[in-house]
Formats: structure tokens, sequence, C-alpha cells
């Protein structure tokens, strides 16, 4: 298998629900050996730069997660929805993905492995979703030997964190949160899980890079590290020099089935408020808005004048939606939620999902070159439905810069509508020729778009078009904002038109 972010489980007695997917093992998984009492680390490492004194203290509180469940569950042929989406985005990159082959199930029942880690003395236990997922039995085995039964607590999909329950009898080692947000590029980390099923191991590494979005849904924020995890990784800690927890294990790129130093975890200040929250409720409704989205380039900032980039602009909103009830419309730039400010198109999916269903919240929106105040009654995320997508590279059509338009326009005829299969209620410009070194051609203009708005006013033929573009350019603005429609879909493209 080559080239695949992988964090499936396949069938087999190991090597699984991971990281790096599940692999068939030759050998049976042994018990780790239990180790001597932990004592604090104080942040402070051991003499000679050493990591002794952390995996003391942690390493007790690291756990081997087994699941049992049905050969079709886990068949290797078989993928879950997330491990598509990272394989997606990959694909995306150009890099192809082959899939693997199918295996002959010997049984109809398979086990297959991850990591956790105990966060209370009672036996709450932290790990991936995709650990446990479809499983039909769970077992949490300590690092001293002891094999216990788990109770699902909650799980969260989206984020792909779940929270389990063991009765030891007696109060277990725990491992404490960190901050990760105090991460930063060439931070030492170590990563401890149970790699193979061979036993709980640890290896170092440093932070490789922050922010890492994998498309995978509205959480993407990854921590990228290259400290070696491989199969069976899955939801074991990612921890800083002072033995915290700065991360979940998740996920890692794979050219050849192990691990090549590219490895992805879920960052620890994300990770325990959605633990908080599965312990109080044992799931999660992430909010809903119904919009489409995208950047805000400066091309678009220059267009509807704001005066720097930043914010989500909307290029759709969905009937029915709280979007539209509190009245979003495309073109609207959203810049917070609830006051906290909106970046980028992720924040505010980010933001959206946060909300619990019911909750109203305050939108600042930029409209017709002011800021107004909307108010929104955050709706369900229910399965299928996307909170707030952006649109493709190729729709977002984003500026390159160049400064003339380079369009030929006319007007939407009978026949220009029949040929576009247009329905009667679309009206506008057709986009007749596009030249090639021009900047409408560089932001993805292409010939037969439909132009249906210039900056946010409706156009219904060529020359409001042209009469909309001059406007702008009288009022000094450095770009100007199409509305435009193809093959049934609407998107926003900023071209730069200071010379046209």
């Amino acid at each position: 298998m080559s080239h695949i972010l992988r964090k499936h489980r396949t069938a087999a007695l190991v090597g699984a629900a991971i990281i790096a997917g599940a692999a068939c093992l030759p050998f049976a998984i042994n018990g780790s050996t239990a180790l001597a009492a932990p004592s604090d680390t104080g942040g402070i490492l051991a003499a000679g730069g050493s990591f002794a004194t952390i995996v003391e203290a942690d390493k007790p509180a690291v756990v081997t997660i087994t699941t049992t469940m049905k050969t079709t569950d886990v068949s290797a042929d078989q993928q879950s929805p997330m491990d598509e989406q990272f394989r997606q985005f990959f694909e995306d990159q150009g890099i192809p993905l082959p899939r693997p082959a199918p295996r002959n199930q010997p049984s109809e029942h398979a086990m297959a492995l991850g990591s956790g880690f105990i966060i209370s003395p009672d036996g709450v236990i932290v790990t991936n979703n995709h650990v446990i997922d479809n499983a039909l039995d769970i077992k949490v085995t300590l690092d001293d030997g002891t094999e216990l039964p788990a109770k699902l607590i909650g799980t969260d999909p989206k984020s792909d964190v779940a929270v389990l329950k063991i009765a030891a009898g007696k109060p277990l080692q725990t491992i404490a949160w960190g901050d990760s947000d105090r991460l930063k590029l060439g931070d030492q980390i170590l990563a401890i899980g149970n790699p193979f099923g061979i036993g709980t191991t640890v290896t170092a590494g440093i932070v490789s890079a922050r922010g890492r979005d994998l498309h995978s849904g509205p959480y993407d924020d990854f921590i990228q590290i290259d400290a070696p995890i491989n199969h069976g990784n899955s939801g074991g800690p990612l921890v800083d020099r002072e033995g915290k927890v700065v991360g979940i294990n998740t996920a890692i790129y794979s050219p050849n089935g192990g691990s090549v130093g590219v490895g992805f975890a879920i960052p620890s200040d994300e990770a325990k408020a959605i633990v908080a929250k599965l312990q109080k409720n044992g799931s999660i409704d992430h909010g809903y808005l119904g919009v489409q989205i995208q950047p805000v380039t400066k091309d678009v900032a220059d267009a509807v004048g704001l005066d720097k980039s930043g914010g989500a602009l909307v290029a759709a909103v969905s009937a029915d939606t709280p979007a539209a009830e509190a009245g979003l419309k495309p073109g609207d730039i959203v810049t917070s939620v609830g006051g906290e400010a909106v970046k980028t198109p992720k924040d505010l999916s980010r933001l959206v999902a946060d909300l619990s269903p019911g909750t109203r919240e305050s939108l600042a929106v930029w409209r017709d070159g002011k800021a107004i105040d909307l108010n929104v009654t955050v709706g369900t995320n229910a399965d299928g439905q996307k909170q707030a997508a952006a649109t493709s590279p190729e729709a977002r059509g984003q500026a390159s810069g160049q400064p003339s338009l380079g369009i030929g326009l006319a007007d939407l005829t009978p026949d220009v509508r029949q040929q576009l299969d247009l329905p009667r209620s679309v009206s506008g410009a057709v986009v007749a020729s596009v030249k090639p070194d021009k900047s409408a051609a560089a932001a993805g203009i292409q010939s037969g778009d439909v132009i249906v708005s210039v900056n946010d006013r409706p156009v219904h033929n060529a020359r409001d078009v042209k009469a909309a573009i001059a406007e702008a350019g009288k009022a000094g603005r450095k770009s100007v904002l199409l509305l435009v429609e193809r093959d049934g879909n609407k998107t926003f493209v900023a071209v730069p038109f200071a010379a046209a």
C-alpha cells in the first residue's frame, strides 16, 4: 500500500484502528511490563536531557484498547468515511492513493487495537472515535497487564474523539491535560502508545507544523509531528516536556504502511473541551448555519470596501436554514460570531460547530460597505449536512493580481438560455470570451459563466454589468466582486481591474 494517509482499521488480531490503520500481525498481543511507581516530573528533564522522568510518570496512564467487531466492519477493502476524507485530501494534491486489496476473513469476528490514556483516577479514558467505532466489545489493558471491560461513555465522530470508563476497584494513575496553544514549531514532544500490539512504546520528535487542515471536518487543526507512530498508536497521548497531554495521536501519512515521520494529532485544547461535553452528555450536537462560504482575499476586500482581508464570504444560503431565517445573504462577509473574530472560513465553521443547537448568537456582518449585526438561532448539524462549506479552488477562482478583467459579455437571449440550460429565473450577462492573459482568466472566469451580480448589485444584461464595473472603478475600488453562476452553482469571484 503506497502513499496513503491511514487511520482505518483492518481485520486481524491487532495493529488496528489507528493512526496508520490496522494490520494483521504474525504474533499475539503481549501485555505491557509494569513500571515502578511514577514520580512527579515537575517540568524538568532528567540529567543529560533524558525523557526518563516524563516516561516514568506518564506510561502507567497509557492503556491498550482492544475491540471486537464483525469482520464486515473491519474488512481491508472497506474504509471509514473519515479515511475517505483523508484520502480525498491527498488525491486533491495530485497524489494517487491505491486502495487496499480485499482480504479473506477467517472468522465471523475480528479484533483490532488502539491506544488511550487515563484522565481521572476513577477510570475515565480518552481515545479516538475510530478506535472503537462499530465495536461489539471493548477491553482495556492497563500498563501492568490488567485487562478490564470498558463502557463507552460518549463519542463524537466529527472530532474523532471518544471517552471510555473502566472500573479498576482502585485509584488509577492519570495524565494531565497540557496547553497545545503554547506549542511552537521545533518543540520536543513524545508519542506514547501500543504500536503493532507489541506493548507500550515511547517515541520522541518535534512539532513539525501547526494548524494542518486535512479536510476531514470542521475541527481540522492538526498538530503535525515527526515522532514515529504506527499501527496501534491511535488514541495515545502526545505529551510535551512537562509530561502533559498536548494532543491525541490520530493519523499518519504513509507511503509504505509504516511511519515516515509525518504524523498528525488532535490539539489538546480542542480535545479537552470535547471530552468534557462527552462526559456530561454522551454525545455532541454540533451547530448548523446553512451557508456556503469562501475566503476573503485582498481582492474581495478591495471590492467590498473592507480595509483588510479576513472573514468568511457567504457564497450561498440554503433555503429554510438558520442562516436564511437570520437574514444572511450571498455577498455578506461574516467577521465574528458571538464576539469571537472570524478570520477565515475555517474559523466560522469551527465557531458554529461548537455552538449547541437552539443557541441564539450574534453575527457581525459586512454588507453594502458597512457593518451590521444579525441574530441567528443555531440549528442541528444532521448527518449529511455541512454547516459551512468552502467552495472548491476552481469555484473560488482566486485572483492572481493581473490589472484588467479581459472578458467579453453578451445578453442572455433565448438561444443562449437554451444552450446553457438556464431557467428563466436566472438573469444577468453571459461571459462570451475570456482573454487568457488577463485577470478574469486568472481568477477562474470561464466562457459560459453567467454574471448575476456585481458588488452585490443584481444585473440583468451586459450593459448593467459594464455600468456596475465602471461605477466601482469611479468609487476607487481596486477590484470588482462578481457573483457567477456555473452549472447550477453560484460562487463569488473577485477580479482586479485597476487598469481595465
